[in-house]
């Protein structure tokens, strides 16, 4: 059940919270959580000796937060005068409540906290991925020219087309009649950077130079 303290900063608060931690490593059980962090910070000064389980206390949270903060501290002191500002409304107690166990210990997570840690969250997703482009296989047929064509230069000529997107093959050569052969060969290309119409018109259709 949620606990509240009230007026931490002044000996009767103080005191209410000694009396609560008589027999009791921690708030909420034998391990330090998030509630005796939040008391911790609502307790302006460690507790006098006259409280001695509010001082043990403060002064273990104090060892397991330390690590953190490495640097060196010159110290400082938080004005506790004046009318202490309202912790967040509590949940309505339950039917029967109202004694001291049932308490809030200053407000749990509000609705605009967690609203703001889903859209982080959901940035956070969106920023991290990535689009994944199609690719595409296709298999060319490469005709010679004429038969007297060198198809192992034809090949060669057309491999050394390069371009972002593109990558070649295997390849092979298929008779096509008259002892002419035809060259097939496999491409793989991303869609979004290699158009298959501009690849043949314009780098594998142009008739070579006769040497």
């Amino acid at each position: 059940m949620a606990i509240t303290f009230s007026d931490l900063h002044t000996e009767s608060g103080v005191k209410s919270l000694d009396q609560y931690l008589s027999g009791k490593s921690y708030i909420s059980g034998n391990q330090l959580t998030k509630d005796d962090i939040k008391v911790y910070a609502a307790v302006l000064v460690k507790p006098a000796d006259s409280f001695p389980n509010a001082s043990r206390w403060y002064d273990s949270v104090s060892s397991h937060i330390a690590p953190s903060f490495p640097g060196k501290a010159v110290g400082v002191r938080v004005d506790g005068k004046g009318a202490p500002v309202d912790a967040a409304p509590a949940k309505p107690a339950a039917a029967g409540g109202g004694d001291d166990d049932d308490l809030d210990l200053f407000g749990d997570e509000t609705e605009e906290d967690k609203k703001a840690a889903e859209e982080r969250e959901a940035a956070k997703k969106q920023s991290s991925k990535k689009k994944e482009s199609g690719k595409s296989s296709v298999l060319l047929d490469v005709k010679p020219w004429d038969d007297e064509t060198d198809m192992k230069k034809l090949e060669e000529a057309v491999r050394s087309v390069e371009m972002p997107g593109l990558f070649w093959g295997a390849s092979k050569l298929v008779p096509v009649g008259y002892g002419i052969k035809k060259m097939q060969i496999m491409i793989t290309i991303v869609d979004d950077l290699v158009s298959v119409d501009s690849l043949i018109e314009e780098h594998l259709t142009v008739e070579p130079c006769n040497e």
